[in-house]
């Protein structure tokens, strides 16, 4: 399987890419030549939502039309460059007028809505930090993610904020809640309409250093809560090349990223690196359905599609018959993120639209793509791909030791990459325990072939990667033993042939409380209300007992060997 090779013929490159010699560049590029693709201030300061929007806006592009926004009642709307650039301009004066200062954190805590998009990009244009919330949360979430980061404002909608009020409480510095459907405050939120109707739209972007802060993500780890993963300014320019260089994006695209703001995707390829090369973006609100999906691809004639595996598994699932009954010439590039695409996926987009997915490999701290297929590159389906020109990846072992070609260790990345981490909020030693001897440790094995291609083998740590997501197991647990009938719980993720994997909880029960299950039911409903709407186990079981260091650590290795039916290995270490 791992020999096979995709072969890149003119069939297969309807358009010439914007990459269009692999090798020569990755040779001769350094990040400081692409300094000239970003629009500066005259005081050598940036702004990223300035170059993702107004440079547009203030050009040739103003009236071309940078969002086509569908909602999920069918609802249909478009907004230019110039639309974009007013309206983040007005939400930036909103912002100002509630006294919101460089560097406080404002929040999104909604659906694939406008306000999200233009919201993100006002706040950015202000100095303040954005953050992205994903719909799905619940109280927990919200709560260990809106106290961590000390955000100041909350941006969500009347049905969401049912949620915040549970835990506004025990928010003090949440000064002020703005709601995007009230026509008049709400119980303590102000109306963003009313408060948009009075502002102005000349606004004064912000003049930042490249390396101030932008915006954050929470992802989760193996132990501990979430951790902010802060990103600067300049993480536009890697954003913007790998979005020229990986997902071919030009001026006159009409491009679909599928993925929610909420993750690093939805805003480093559904803003920011996009926008900023000029092309259409579509986003739907709605819920994922294989027909939808296909009459929105045909109906807005959408060119270059980013989407997840787990999406391409079940599109594959729903037959080969239901996409042939739409028009679906006009794609030209489709490109996967969020887990390793299955040979099988690669294959079955040439089938299907005549040219394969093109997978990338990224996470939340690196800002943007980092290894990728690209339109002018062979493809080995199951493979990475190569590093995108600009970014030096190896393999290498626990200490930081390159590793050579066909061995197994950590997937590596020198730093300095515009797009990196720039910190960890309020976590400085588990900012610099992720690199190691000058190399940023992903966290995720792999190997490096002969060709220089490189392949995923798995996680080196207990971290879930579902339907794309990450979840983390600890999480997951401390939201178990919340519920009032788990005294403890141990997660793991379980293959599965569409998710990745799925969620499976071993589950200890107070005393004289019996498992049924009615009882698993009350437990998923438990941990999708408090916890978030994806991050519930799928799979429960009742044990008596959880294998643990003698430290009282739960050993997930052990529980997933023997879920697997895998050897377990040395028990030495076990109290249980």
């Amino acid at each position: 399987m791992r020999d096979e090779i995709i072969k890149k013929t003119k069939e297969l490159l309807p358009k010439e890419p914007s990459l269009n010699d692999y090798d020569k560049t990755y040779q001769s590029f350094e990040w400081k030549q692409a300094y000239k693709e970003l629009d500066w201030f005259e005081d050598n300061k940036i702004n990223a939502a300035y170059n993702a929007v107004d440079r547009n806006a203030q050009g040739d592009r103003k009236n071309k039309v940078a969002l086509y926004w569908e909602s999920d009642d069918g609802q249909k709307l478009k907004y230019t460059f110039l639309d974009l650039m007013e309206l983040s301009n007005k939400f930036a004066n909103v912002l100002k007028n509630l006294g919101v200062e460089r560097g406080d954190r404002v929040f999104f805590f909604l659906p694939r809505v406008p306000e999200l998009y233009y919201g993100f990009l006002g706040t950015l244009k202000t100095g303040a930090i954005a953050g992205t919330l994903f719909a799905a949360f619940g109280e927990q979430a919200l709560f260990d993610r809106l106290q961590n980061s000390a955000a100041k404002i909350l941006v969500t909608n009347k049905e969401l904020k049912e949620r915040v009020d549970k835990i506004k409480g025990d928010l003090p510095k949440l000064e002020k809640i703005l709601l995007v459907d009230a026509a008049r405050g709400d119980r303590g939120a102000l109306s963003l309409p009313r408060e948009m109707s009075g502002a102005s739209e000349e606004f004064k972007v912000a003049h930042m250093d490249a390396d101030e802060s932008a915006f954050m993500l929470y992802t989760s780890g193996t132990t501990g809560k979430p951790k902010g993963i802060i990103h600067q300014h300049l993480a536009i320019l890697h954003q913007h090349m790998s979005a020229k260089w990986a997902l071919d994006i030009k001026e006159d695209d009409i491009y679909w990223c599928t993925a929610d703001p909420g993750w690093v995707t939805g805003i480093a390829y559904g803003i920011l690196g996009t926008w900023s090369l000029g092309a259409a973006t579509l986003v739907y609100e709605g819920r994922f359905s294989p027909a939808k999906w296909y009459e929105l691809l045909q109906e807005y004639d959408v060119t270059v599609w980013y989407t997840a595996p787990t999406a391409i598994r079940i599109l594959m699932a729903a037959g080969d018959e239901l996409p042939r009954k739409y028009d679906l010439h006009q794609l030209r590039h489709l490109c996967s993120v969020g887990e390793p695409l299955n040979p099988e996926g690669v294959k079955w987009g040439k089938k299907i639209f005549g040219i394969p997915f093109h997978d990338t490999w990224w996470q939340t701290e690196t800002g943007g793509i980092l290894i990728a297929n690209y339109p002018i590159m062979d493809i080995k389906p199951g493979s990475m791909g190569k590093p995108l020109p600009g970014i030096i990846a190896g393999i290498v072992d626990d200490n930081g030791k390159e590793l050579p070609p066909m061995r197994e260790g950590n997937i590596a990345i020198r730093p300095g990459w515009p797009g990196m981490m720039q910190k960890i909020w309020r976590r400085q030693q588990k900012y610099e325990s992720c690199f190691i001897n000058n190399w940023y440790i992903s966290g995720d094995r792999g190997y490096k072939d002969k060709d220089g291609y490189f392949w995923f083998i798995g996680r080196a740590d207990d971290v879930i990667k579902t339907a794309g997501e990450r979840v983390g197991p600890f999480e997951v647990e401390s939201a178990l033993v919340e519920h009032p009938s788990v005294v403890e719980a141990g997660v793991i993720g379980k293959p599965d042939p569409i998710r990745g994997e799925i969620i499976k909880a071993f589950v200890i029960l107070k005393d004289g409380v019996k498992g049924s299950d009615k009882l698993v039911e009350d437990i998923q409903k438990y941990i999708k209300k408090h916890l978030a709407g994806h991050a519930y186990p799928r799979e429960i079981e009742f044990v008596n007992s959880l294998p643990k260091t003698r430290s009282g650590k739960i050993v997930r290795r052990f529980l997933k060997a023997k879920e697997m039916g895998l050897p377990i290995g040395d028990t030495s270490t076990l109290v249980e």
